[in-house]
């Protein structure tokens, strides 16, 4: 069985459509467990709660959440979830990978969540750079200030093992590694 499918379905299902798949989230994102092996079960049938939970155990970014017997995605929701993430107080530094032909609206009006709930940073520059490579080959690695954010208020939220997320990132943050 293909684990990176897998687990890219259910990135989409509990980030973007539940509902499109008989789900109803939880204030905080959380759906049953057995529902959601249900649902992947119908594409894929050998899939078993064993391995979903092997899934979340061993994603390298974090992507996912089991508490009981209740799982959620962290983070990169579509539809408002009220999510309870530890604030990051520690990072000094922080990096968004973006394709170069975005940088110029970037660097006037900051970074913005998109359809998205919260704009997505990283602690780690490699990370950065192979999210933004997904979006196109010509990329550019944003470094954005993290004492910046916080003096402007902004609070940035520990999502995934590398993963931050604020609610946006205006562009005095922002520079860019040469």
């Amino acid at each position: 069985m293909n684990r990176v499918k897998v687990s890219k379905l259910m990135a989409y299902i509990l980030r973007h459509s539940p509902e499109e798949f008989g789900l109803k989230p939880d204030r905080e994102g959380f759906v049953p467990l057995n529902e959601l092996v249900n649902v992947l079960k119908a594409i894929y049938p050998d899939v078993t709660g064993e391995f979903v939970r092997e899934i979340v155990e061993n994603d390298p970014k974090g992507r996912y959440e089991i508490r009981g017997d209740k799982i959620r995605a962290r983070y990169g929701h579509s539809f408002d979830v009220s999510l309870d993430h530890e604030e990051d107080t520690e990072s000094r530094v922080l990096y968004h990978g973006t394709p170069r032909r975005n940088l110029g609206r970037i660097m006037r009006e900051g970074l913005k969540p998109m359809k998205r709930q919260f704009v997505h940073l990283t602690t780690s520059r490699s990370e950065a750079w192979e999210t933004g490579r997904r979006h196109g080959r010509d990329v550019v690695l944003l470094i954005v200030d993290a004492e910046c954010l916080r003096r402007k208020g902004l609070k940035i939220y520990k999502a995934g093992k590398n993963v931050r997320i604020v609610k946006r990132v205006p562009p005095e943050c922002i520079t860019l590694a040469v």
